[in-house]
């Protein structure tokens, strides 16, 4: 077991490659062989017809469980597919044993349709704090890493975000509708003013990474399943960016944020899509 966050320290010096090709073979054992040749009974709906899932992401999630439990004897997983089978296993997050968070395929839709903006997310935590988080993005062959305090790098060149040229309009990434209530509804539309261009998000893995790379300005969110925002929120911190919640705060993967949240190239940026946000 281990017992405090120097050890976790020592075993990201020393692995972080390791989980990097543990994540790269999930993906080319799970993943890609499924790539455009899904059958028609490899694919299944949980909540609706927006919330798929397929045999790639039970497999991937399955392979990834066995192979971080090696990695870290004492950590636990928690992965999207295993809470949508027994929710009460999310709760591990706020355990005091180191956490894997994994989302085995960010981007089913995408990924469902052919086409290339999915990947597979994988973070490390502690009592909710993020300490590390890896982005693959295997059609592509993108791999981001972030460690806490370390930076961010995609395919080994580090990440800075930078602030948003003042003179063209910010564009915001923000939730389907279909994960919005009324009340966030009418927060999102305070991201309709002057200045602003706004779009459906993808895959929020690569919504993040787009953030970190300058290519995207910020997000704004209405859900907050860990899986989906902890490798992003790390990567984004770690680039230079920010991230807020309606009451001001950073958001936090324990849950029980106030939804909407940005996440967004800079503080300052992150500041102004808030205030939109709560304008509405």
């Amino acid at each position: 077991m281990i017992e405090d966050t120097e050890t976790i320290d020592e075993f990201l010096v020393q692995h972080t490659a390791d989980v990097a090709d543990a994540i790269r073979k999930a993906a080319a054992a799970e993943i890609m062989p499924r790539f455009r040749q899904l059958a028609a009974h490899e694919i299944d709906q949980k909540s609706g017809p927006h919330d798929l899932v397929t045999d790639a992401d039970r497999n991937a999630e399955r392979y990834l469980t066995k192979e971080l439990g090696i990695l870290l004897p004492g950590s636990v997983v928690v992965g999207e597919e295993a809470v949508h089978a027994d929710p009460e296993t999310y709760e591990a997050i706020q355990g005091d044993a180191p956490v894997w968070i994994v989302d085995p395929v960010d981007g089913t839709r995408q990924f469902v349709r052919g086409e290339t903006g999915f990947c597979t997310l994988v973070a490390l935590a502690r009592h909710g704090e993020l300490l590390a988080s890896w982005t693959y993005a295997p059609a592509r062959d993108q791999l981001a890493t972030a460690v806490k305090g370390r930076g961010a790098f995609l395919d080994g060149v580090r990440l800075h975000s930078g602030a948003p040229d003042p003179a063209r309009d910010l564009e915001v990434a923000t939730s389907h509708p279909d994960y919005t209530t009324d009340a966030q509804k009418r927060a999102l539309l305070g991201l309709w003013a002057d200045g602003v261009r706004t779009r459906p998000c993808g895959s929020a893995g690569l919504e993040y990474l787009a953030i970190a790379r300058g290519e995207l300005d910020a997000t704004a969110f209405s859900w907050e399943a860990a899986w989906d925002h902890a490798a992003g929120l790390l990567l984004v911190e770690e680039a230079g960016g920010a991230h807020l919640t309606l009451t001001g705060e950073p958001f936090r993967i324990t849950g029980g944020n106030a939804l909407p949240f940005t996440a967004a190239r800079d503080a300052a940026t992150a500041r102004r899509v808030m205030e939109l946000l709560r304008a509405s």
